[in-house]
């Protein structure tokens, strides 16, 4: 098992990488939590189809347990979900001694962190990911729920108790949720240094059949990037903003695309192309954008912006995004790898790069 430790201003807590880590979970329910009442599961239907009722009987021979599905992906973050487990929690007793397991992808994370967040003002909740891209969102204690004019614009910053990746899970996922994933391991591998994305243009040249101990170091490198990251900067007053890299347009070709038909780690890489792009133009990345290019196309992803979206729909989605000032378009960009910066870019060149985006 690896571990890695999250400190921040309002909490340190571990998360843990291994196998079969059920055990792990409930031991460290009944050391940290001695008197919980209840352990309140909120869980996306489909992987409750596929692990839930195992896990909740784990579970549930230590803790009394309720469980809430919520809908499969970013359907799950909206408010008649976020309503509808608030009234499940309520006809079920749970109270400020119960404890929320996040249990399933990015969405329910953040779905599942919301409502720790905010049901009686805030109970502890821990987090069980499983899928690779949840790698990012289940470490550093950013929840919330979108609304339909922008993503994750409806939530707040609450730590978990403690975060668990069981590998078990992650290779049952099929090809597109494993690309959707890595899109976030190599933005961390573009933030950080050289070697890590070199290692991984070299490495990583299938979505299939995946390595347990290239995936495991892969998890455990992308963590501890981001959690040096928020370790210096929890509520993303500053430096925080660096792990938006790819999310300005990425962001709003997923909101266009309507949330659920395109999946957020391709939308991020189609984001970050667009950054790369923007890179080389205002601060001179060195970087070999057309071999990225190749590389990430070969693997699969969907590069495609539908030519139902205009780039004036994407203007305003990218206007809406938190990091805009002034109603302006605020991009991460790259002065090399691992040098990040925060720049205003002028519309015309958001354009420019749009259409370099439409023509790959």
């Amino acid at each position: 098992m690896e571990q890695v430790t999250i400190q921040t201003a309002s909490k340190t807590y571990d998360v843990k990488i291994g196998v079969g880590m059920t055990n792990e979970i409930v031991s460290f329910i009944k050391k940290a939590f001695k008197d919980v009442s209840k352990v309140w599961i909120i869980a996306d239907e489909s992987v409750y189809n596929l692990h839930g009722e195992a896990f909740s009987n784990a579970i549930g021979q230590f803790f009394e347990v309720t469980t809430y599905q919520a809908p499969k992906g970013e359907k799950a973050k909206s408010f008649s979900a976020y309503e509808e487990a608030i009234t499940h929690g309520l006809q079920h007793h749970v109270d400020r001694k119960s404890i929320v397991i996040a249990f399933g992808g990015g969405a329910i994370g953040d779905l599942a962190g919301f409502i720790a967040s905010t049901y009686m003002r805030g109970i502890p909740f821990i987090s069980v990911p499983t899928t690779i891209l949840a790698h990012d969102s289940a470490v550093g204690g950013k929840v919330a729920i979108n609304h339909p004019l922008g993503k994750n614009m409806v939530g707040q910053f609450y730590q978990p108790e403690g975060v668990f990746f069981d590998l078990d899970y992650f290779f049952t996922l099929p090809k597109h949720e494993v690309l959707s994933g890595f899109a976030e391991v190599i933005k961390h591998a573009l933030l950080s240094d050289k070697g890590f994305i070199n290692d991984l243009m070299h490495s990583f040249r299938s979505a299939e059949n995946l390595d347990k101990d290239f995936l495991t170091d892969c998890l455990v490198k992308g963590i501890k990037v981001k959690g040096a990251i928020v370790s210096k900067d929890e509520r993303e007053s500053n430096i925080r903003a660096f792990l938006n890299f790819g999310h300005t347009y990425g962001h709003a070709v997923e909101s266009a695309s309507g949330y659920g038909n395109r999946t957020h780690g391709e939308s991020v890489m189609i984001g970050m192309v667009f950054a790369l792009y923007l890179s080389e133009r205002y601060s001179g990345l060195p970087f070999d954008l057309e071999s990225f290019i190749q590389w990430v196309k070969s693997l699969g992803y969907n590069l495609t912006v539908p030519s139902s979206i205009d780039f004036d729909t994407l203007y305003e989605g990218m206007k809406r995004d938190k990091k805009s000032l002034n109603g302006q378009p605020v991009f991460i960009l790259l002065k090399d790898i691992g040098d990040p910066l925060i720049e205003d870019v002028k519309k015309e060149d958001l354009k420019q790069a749009d259409e370099f985006i439409r023509k790959l």
